[in-house]
């Protein structure tokens, strides 16, 4: 196979890649009992490791149990056992490839109405018009809080490697809690880790320095960054470049480029910003300047389906090309471009005018599929967004209830 694509990847913690196609993160919001994977994740992970994928980034994995994107996140802290998470390290890389664990804090996209904690660096909401009241109002959070929340990244990071994950990706992009610190537009704080780029930057760097210490040299420490939040006055790709010059020297093996937030959906292809514009890799613009001086090899995700797509982000610099939707609609897609195939169906667009219902809607019919798949059984990307948003809705209901009862209990507690 001559095509770059298939070429393995070697990173600087000497683990090496076997391709150069990588599963991005998307939020499955399935975990079982205890907030903990189960059978349904361990299935997903066998489909996905068997199509052909070099690396599977798995949907992000929650470092606080009283802070969770949605109510059927999966908690790894202090407290969680390790055998589920064994579980799930295998069958990600029963098919050969690699699998990193992405952990994430929502910070202040926590949804309206769920127990636990909503923090940011200040106390500015997500500004979604009349759909504001989807999340909670936060607090700022103290020193003592960002400190804590620093150390449980790298007790996740060591818990992950202890049950044989190959890697960490801590996520600070899409608007969660390190992006919200990266932010101008969010982040107002005037002390150490306010106003400068490089004290809104500090959390990330000092969770970055936490986590390779926690972890060994032969780890792979990612991080998930905005090419570009997409918002006037915002993160931007100047920013983006800076912070990429300054994880270099902290031991981290890989950037992963993507762009937006709930706020202005880019990521699902939804920003109104001219550069997202093509269907096909919506970041690759930013990325072509961005590979120009990065000290570090960069993913890119964002809208790719296409070999031919795939392979002009690699002719462009960048080292791996990461697919999200793709995969969850066609999870052997790598196996079928390694034999000249290409996916032979794709998801239904949802060209709803309200960018924050659409880019809900699209989030679910994304889940729809992954469940589907969980199940055993096959992706129907035909599914109207309506239904399924509806069911996920339903989904998340009863997952809310479950979770208020763990939390409530002793071991959510903890």
């Amino acid at each position: 196979m001559t095509s770059e694509l298939f070429a393995p990847l070697p990173l600087r913690s000497g683990q090496v890649l076997k391709n150069r196609i990588a599963k991005a993160a998307m939020e499955e919001n399935m975990a079982g009992t205890g907030q903990l994977p189960d059978e349904q994740l361990f299935t997903l992970y066998r489909r996905w490791a068997a199509g052909g994928t070099g690396l599977l980034i798995t949907g992000n994995v929650m470092v606080h149990a009283e802070a969770l994107t949605g109510p059927a996140g999966v908690v790894l802290d202090e407290h969680a056992p390790l055998e589920p998470f064994t579980e799930w390290a295998k069958a990600g890389k029963s098919g050969g490839g690699s699998i990193w664990m992405q952990i994430n804090h929502p910070g202040r996209q926590v949804p309206s109405g769920m127990p636990g904690v909503v923090w940011g660096p200040t106390d500015i909401g997500v500004s979604l018009g009349k759909h504001s009241n989807r999340f909670g109002r936060p607090t700022a959070m103290t020193a003592q809080q960002i400190e804590e929340t620093v150390a449980r990244y790298a007790v996740t990071a060591q818990r992950a490697e202890k049950a044989g994950f190959d890697g960490v990706e801590i996520h600070a992009a899409h608007g969660y809690l390190l992006s919200q610190f990266l932010s101008p537009l969010v982040n107002k704080r005037t002390d150490q880790w306010g106003g400068s780029l490089e004290n809104r930057a500090r959390m990330l760097l000092d969770i970055v320095r936490a986590v390779r210490a926690a972890v060994s040299p032969s780890f792979a420490v990612a991080v998930k960054l905005n090419s570009a939040d997409f918002q006037r006055g915002g993160f931007d790709a100047d920013d983006a470049r800076q912070v990429i010059e300054m994880l270099e020297p902290l031991g981290v093996d890989l950037v992963e480029l993507s762009g937006g937030s709930y706020e202005s959906p880019a990521m699902t292809g939804r920003s109104a910003d001219s550069r997202t514009r093509s269907r096909e890799a919506y970041f690759l613009d930013l990325a072509k300047d961005l590979v120009t001086t990065s000290p570090l090899p960069l993913m890119l995700t964002g809208g790719i389906t296409k070999r031919a797509t795939a392979e002009q982000v690699l002719a462009s610099g960048v080292s791996v090309v990461g697919m999200g939707t793709a995969l969850a609609v066609t999870p052997d897609l790598p196996d079928r471009w390694s034999e000249n195939r290409e996916a032979d169906r794709h998801m239904r667009p949802v060209n709803w005018s309200d960018k924050a219902l659409a880019s809900a809607a699209s989030m679910a019919q994304v889940r729809h599929q992954m469940r589907r798949l969980a199940r055993g059984g096959s992706p129907k990307p035909g599914t109207h967004p309506a239904i399924a948003l509806l069911s996920e809705q339903r989904k998340q209901r009863k997952a809310l209830r479950d979770y208020r009862t763990w939390l409530a209990g002793p071991r959510g507690k903890a």
